[in-house]
């Protein structure tokens, strides 16, 4: 017996191990982000003329912490957040936060600050000339409001933490996107294309799904958040923001919006050639020939131009600005997570590791795999970037799929004068780009574009994140994911179990990440591949070279480059602050000046609607609180049922007089199905701002009506 006691205690060694490393400390948490909701340049589509004028649903950051329960300072943080698109700024003022509460447990090399890339929120937030254009400059308001909310959310992950198990599981999801760009799909190899017939051909089909039991899960699923149209001004979350809202409030369906414990998270993935408009491109163009006909297929033009082809999501003949669309997108995916949750998945085994550089993409010259060498270019923008998408027709007769230099001559002239004329080595780099915004030498009054990039990877057992600066195509990310996977099993960090995800536009925002192929046609998504041909190559070398730091005792440290300048102290900003508020004479702020129908019973299906003598709400965000609610009487008293956080209900608001300092606000709600009969109310929270004084808040209430089963 005394023999077999060193075996004993081997093999109870060994048990424990594992049982440690299937066992993790898990965090999550939710907190709302919603910058100003009105006279504010929203950040998706670039277009001046879509500034936020209400609300249909709040913008949150979701945080996700996972760790190991032996090794505290083993952790991650994973941020899933309502924005279009991480940034530098940003996710240096979360870091700054976090550093001042947590010390080192959070820091640059654990904490990804990831985006949903949606096309409806609040801009203004991004450190970079050319994404702030739209927006007037820097906005702080939206700044400021990511930032507290993403540090609230993590504060609440941290606050939960308690041990648990993780797993793991894929699903098909059919009819959730669509590839805009399939002309530039098919420049890629037949044989290369032919091994993912099965796997969606020219779109990743694949939903993936990292479990945390009953409290909540973390998916990736490539589709853009442009299911709501550009015409459309009131501030949202889009396809994955809804989605959360809808897998959430079917777990905890008495809970308000942003309060629950459940936390459903619905990440991007691949996005940058991908579609929620699944019916195609069409032409918008009446009286002509080719009204309602499919867009010319490269160039994406009808009668030779962009700005009548838009695309079509599966609503599309519901609703003029695609909120029908948007909530059948977002379901197809809540529906994907809810049979996945349901289902037997792979349990999550094995440490937990990060590994975080900074590189310098302008002029980052590295070694093929064939052996020679490569190299990246400044960064610049094409012409066909001008061109938009189908998701966002462009303007001045720009077209995609065009290499000329000559499609708009007069900006031929013009260009020169925004940004510096390209040398010849950086056109020769950029080839066969033709050079439209040469944004790498652009640096007044500060950088254009980013030109340092975070490279970013967090491992969780067999689970590897690949962190990405911005939107890879559907084949550009499986090559890179292809790739990593592959490091992974030769270096013995992870066996053949290994799952590989992509994430992004996260950290920074370097716009646009294609295959070399891709990147020769020159659609959008080329065009706005602004570090050169080999774009991709480049991170698949960086990506792939910092496998070895994820190992479970990795040696020594990765080599980095230098962090990027810190921008927004200097960023300027053109946009003008509230002056004041007034009431209309003979009236408060607060009065109803239309009311709800009091003489008949509403029913399902039917919209509700006062509207108030109103005061800007850029005075009062209301955070983590509501601009409206939609109050029930229950036993005598008064109990909110709705918030603005329902995308049954919607805020709006009008200035009425910029001189007089008079506005409006239209607080409606739409009454859904199995609403229980009887009293109801609405109110709008307001706050308003005199000349000379303090911001002071104020209630306005409809009459009671009802609702009759």
């Amino acid at each position: 017996m005394t023999r077999l006691l060193p075996s004993f205690l081997v093999l109870a060694t060994a048990v424990a191990n594992a049982v440690a490393q299937s066992q993790y400390l898990l965090g999550l948490g939710i907190a709302d982000i919603t910058g100003p909701v009105v006279e504010t340049n929203m950040m998706g589509y670039a277009s001046l003329g879509q500034t936020d004028s209400g609300l249909h649903l709040r913008q949150r950051a979701r945080a996700f912490i996972i760790g190991e329960t032996d090794n505290t300072a083993n952790r991650v943080v994973f941020i899933n957040a309502d924005i279009a698109m991480g940034d530098s700024g940003i996710r240096r003022g979360v870091l700054a936060g976090l550093a001042a509460k947590y010390g080192t447990l959070y820091t640059a090399q654990n904490f990804a600050l990831s985006s949903t890339h949606q096309h409806s929120g609040v801009g203004g937030y991004l450190e970079n000339l050319l994404p702030q254009i739209t927006s007037l400059g820097f906005v702080p308001q939206t700044y400021n409001a990511i930032v507290q909310g993403v540090l609230l959310a993590v504060d609440r992950a941290h606050n939960s933490l308690q041990t648990g198990t993780l797993s793991i599981g894929n699903e098909t999801v059919v009819g959730g996107n669509l590839n805009r760009s399939p002309t530039a799909y098919l420049a890629n190899p037949a044989a290369e294309r032919a091994m993912y017939v099965d796997e969606g051909g020219d779109q990743d089909k694949i939903m993936s799904l990292l479990s945390f039991g009953s409290r909540g899960f973390l998916s990736w699923f490539p589709v853009h958040g442009t299911s709501i149209y550009e015409n459309n001004t009131l501030v949202s979350s889009d396809n994955k923001g809804m989605a959360a809202y809808l897998y959430e409030s079917s777990v905890e369906p008495t809970a308000m919006p942003g309060n629950q414990t459940f936390v459903a998270g619905f990440a991007q993935a691949n996005v940058g050639d991908t579609s929620p408009n699944t019916l195609g491109a069409f032409c918008e163009s009446p009286g002509e020939p080719y009204d309602g006909m499919p867009c010319q297929a490269n160039s994406s033009t009808c009668g030779g131009t962009v700005e009548q082809c838009h695309g079509r999501g599966p609503g599309f003949t519901l609703d003029a600005l695609g909120f029908h669309s948007n909530q059948m997108i977002a379901q197809i995916q809540v529906d994907a997570a809810k049979s996945l949750m349901s289902s037997k998945l792979a349990p999550i085994t094995g440490t937990v590791r990060s590994v975080h550089i900074f590189l310098d993409m302008a002029n980052h010259t590295f070694t093929l795999p064939n052996g020679t060498q490569a190299q990246t270019c400044p960064a610049a923008m094409g012409f066909s970037f001008a061109g938009g998408t189908t998701d966002g027709p462009g303007s001045f007769d720009f077209v995609q799929g065009d290499n000329s230099t000559t499609q708009n001559p007069l900006w031929e002239i013009v260009k020169s004068f925004i940004t510096p004329i390209p040398s010849a080595a950086q056109t020769a780099c950029q080839f066969p780009k033709p050079i439209l915004l040469n944004t790498g030498y652009a640096t007044l009054p500060y950088a254009w574009s980013p030109s340092t990039v975070d490279i970013q990877m967090l491992k969780v057992g067999n689970l590897v994140i690949l962190v990405i600066p911005g939107e890879l195509t559907t084949m550009a990310g499986r090559r890179l994911r292809a790739a990593v996977r592959t490091a992974l099993i030769a270096n013995k960090i992870i066996d053949e179990s290994a799952y590989v995800v992509v994430a992004g536009p996260a950290n920074t925002y370097a716009h646009y990440i294609t295959t070399r192929e891709e990147y020769a046609v020159q659609r959008y998504e080329g065009a706005s591949t602004i570090f050169g041909p080999y774009t991709l190559e480049a991170y698949i070398d960086k990506y792939t070279s910092l496998v070895p730091f994820l190992a479970d005792s990795p040696t020594g440290t990765p080599t980095s480059d230098a962090a990027p300048p810190e921008l927004t102290s200097g960023a300027l900003d053109l946009n003008t602050g509230v002056v004041f508020d007034a009431a209309p004479i003979g009236k408060s702020f607060g009065q109803v000046l239309i009311d709800v129908v009091k003489t008949t019973a509403y029913k399902a299906g039917q919209t509700v609607v006062a509207q108030f003598v109103g005061a800007n709400p850029r005075n009062n965000l209301h955070l983590e609180g509501t601009f409206l609610s939609v109050d029930q009487l229950v036993s005598g008293a008064w109990k909110p049922v709705r918030s603005d956080s329902h995308p049954s209900t919607l805020y709006q608001w009008t200035r009425v007089s910029t001189i007089l300092g008079t506005s409006s606000v239209n607080v409606s709600w739409t009454i859904e199905p199995n609403t229980p009969a009887g009293t109801y109310r609405l109110r709008y929270f307001g706050d308003s701002k005199p000349l000379i004084g303090s911001i002071s808040g104020f209630t306005g209430t409809s009459s009671n009506f009802t609702v009759s089963a």
